[in-house]
């Protein structure tokens, strides 16, 4: 059975850094689609940045371009995002999700993700 299981949560003041990984087990990330996701309480889950590990795009939403970085370590399975400059507002639980890519498109936020980890919390105190 596919697994996710993210890491790395946990609180930080403001201006912080935290990296999240998202490891997974029972197959290669090798032409996978990896998501971060995260939602804050009582607001909707927002997309947050992915990665097509094929060929290493990425997409980041607007808002977080330039803080937040995701990456690839194909060696380990691995996807990780570096989150700087943390907010009080960035306060979620985050989730990473998978999918199988399709071929010729890169990842998008927008796509329904088969598999998703359990989620890490990640708190940032003002």
């Amino acid at each position: 059975e596919v697994q996710l299981v993210e890491s790395g949560g946990g609180l930080v003041q403001a201006g912080g850094s935290l990296r999240l990984s998202c490891a997974a087990s029972e197959f290669s990330f090798g032409d996978y689609w990896i998501a971060w996701f995260r939602q804050a309480p009582g607001k909707a889950r927002e997309a947050v940045s992915c990665i097509t590990t094929s060929d290493g795009s990425t997409y980041y939403v607007d808002s977080l371009a330039g803080r937040f970085t995701i990456s690839n370590d194909k060696a380990k399975n691995t996807v990780y995002l570096q989150m700087n400059s943390l907010k009080p507002e960035d306060t979620a639980v985050y989730y990473c999700a998978a999918d199988h890519e399709l071929p010729g498109y890169g990842c998008s936020p927008l796509y329904e993700y088969t598999y998703w980890g359990q989620g890490t919390q990640v708190t940032v105190s003002s």
